[in-house]
């Protein structure tokens, strides 16, 4: 067994979704557009729903999973623009608002929950803090996906802010005590923004304000911290709020993503052309699942992709064919959803997932960056 490399450390590792995929199906599943900016929001969104619910009770959902969807979606444009529930016959167990509406209306009934799009809504917002800095202190709030933002100010330190002329002698020192007051801000605010990005594990920082005041923030920050700040335009002011540089910190961070995915990929192929720490393809992919051997999955979820694979009662039994999973000790296999049968087992196994963009990835969509070779 041999351990080479250094997997990019941007999968998406959620404890929460790994209990809901754990839990007993049978699973319904819906993605459902509840536009708020039109007349009749409610009634509009019931309509879709009720559309989308003659579809799974033909498709044999149970009632009460039905009906408790059903509860969610007269207020669910107050909440957002896509409401995502995951269902069962006890009810509800997961719910989610997104701001931007679904490609299209989905609903789904199987054995598991199709959960790619929840791990994609936290792949595209990932922890980060924005920081709007001047020669006084800052301000600062850290952003994680639902869940409620931290904000913290820094700085103040008493003692001269602007550099000016009072002419004498004392000019040169007083122009000292005010760049050392500057110092002070900076590095009171520097140890804020470590203590915050520690606590949310943040993947990028976003910083606006004084020229002065963000160099002097970035010499007090460790390297590790600094290669992930990005200077956007504005500033700190009276009067002015983190939202004046909202469009700006949405640019950065989708930037980020982008080339987080950009580089896993790259080091999937790298292990791939190597022989190395590399899944390529379903059959290879489930395989490395059951060994527990995946580190980060790398899946392109269609909706219209219905193939399947089997898996049992423990999340690394699976395999392309019943048999197969029997052979794991499963007395009684179960036939999913490709995607979600990989999902599953991922997250079960302690295994990040990246969701990646069709074409240019793993073979059918589906692969894996191992643990070791």
């Amino acid at each position: 067994m041999e351990h080479t490399g250094v997997t990019p450390q941007v999968a998406v590792r959620s404890p929460e979704l790994a209990e809901l995929v754990r839990s007993e199906g049978p699973f319904v599943t819906v993605y459902l557009a509840t536009e708020a900016d039109i007349d009749n929001a409610a009634q509009r969104s019931e309509q879709r729903w009720k559309t989308l619910r003659g579809d799974l009770a033909g498709a044999g959902a149970p009632q009460a999973a039905l009906d408790a969807i059903e509860a969610l979606v007269p207020d669910a444009h107050l909440e957002g623009q896509c409401l995502a529930a995951v269902a069962g016959p006890d009810g509800v167990r997961h719910v989610e608002h997104q701001p931007e509406p679904p490609r299209r209306d989905l609903g789904r009934v199987a054995p598991l929950p199709s959960i790619v799009p929840l791990l994609e809504w936290r792949q595209v917002s990932p922890p980060h803090v924005v920081v709007l800095a001047d020669r006084e202190g800052a301000d600062l709030v850290a952003v994680r996906h639902a869940a409620e933002e931290i904000r913290r100010e820094a700085g103040g330190t008493d003692g001269p802010i602007r550099k000016v002329g009072p002419g004498g002698w004392s000019q040169r020192r007083y122009q000292q005590r005010a760049e050392n007051t500057w110092q002070q801000n900076a590095q009171d605010v520097a140890n804020e923004l470590i203590r915050l990005a520690d606590q949310v594990d943040a993947r990028l920082v976003v910083a606006a304000g004084d020229v002065r005041a963000l160099q002097l923030l970035t010499d007090g920050l460790p390297r590790s911290l600094a290669e992930r700040l990005q200077v956007v335009e504005g500033g700190r002011a009276a009067g002015v709020s983190l939202d004046a540089v909202a469009e700006d910190v949405v640019r950065a961070v989708a930037t980020a993503v982008a080339a987080d995915t950009v580089e896993v990929l790259r080091k999937f192929r790298e292990e791939r052309g190597q022989g190395d720490r590399a899944a390529d393809g379903p059959a290879a992919t489930l395989t490395a699942l059951a060994a527990a051997q995946v580190d980060m999955l790398l899946v392109h979820d269609d909706p219209d992709d219905e193939r399947t694979a089997w898996f049992g009662p423990e999340p690394n039994q699976v395999g392309t064919t019943a048999a197969e999973v029997a052979g794991f000790g499963a007395s009684q296999p179960v036939e999913g959803r490709l995607v979600d049968v990989a999902v599953r087992a991922a997250l079960g196994t302690g295994a990040g997932v990246r969701v990646v963009p069709g074409g240019g990835g793993p073979k059918g969509g589906l692969g894996a960056i191992l643990r070791w070779s």
